[in-house]
């Protein structure tokens, strides 16, 4: 995806954040039902940053990332976490 339809898309969905260049410090992968959820920790950023995908992929920890996600958030046992839904992830 190109920066102008980067900009398109931030701009159609006024949620969208993209950041360009993070440091994957952690890099999760695991079976939930048929897809494989997978979780990232970004350097100096303490929300998961998660996503979706159907198989296995190459790790990310200690990859440059450029992401594409929205803030949002989930209940676990009772308490609201605050996370990140990933629309987009690039290794840059």
């Amino acid at each position: 995806m190109t920066q102008k339809n980067i900009k398109k898309l931030i701009e159609k969905h006024q949620d969208l954040v993209h950041s360009e260049n993070l440091k994957v410090i952690s890099h999760v992968q695991r079976e939930v039902d048929d897809w494989v959820l997978n979780t990232i920790m970004i350097e100096n950023v303490d929300v998961p940053f998660k996503y979706k995908r159907k198989k296995l992929y190459q790790t990310l920890k200690g990859q440059r990332v450029n992401i594409t996600y929205y803030p949002s958030s989930e209940s676990i046992a009772g308490f609201e976490i605050e996370i990140m839904n990933v629309v987009r992830v690039k290794v840059s």
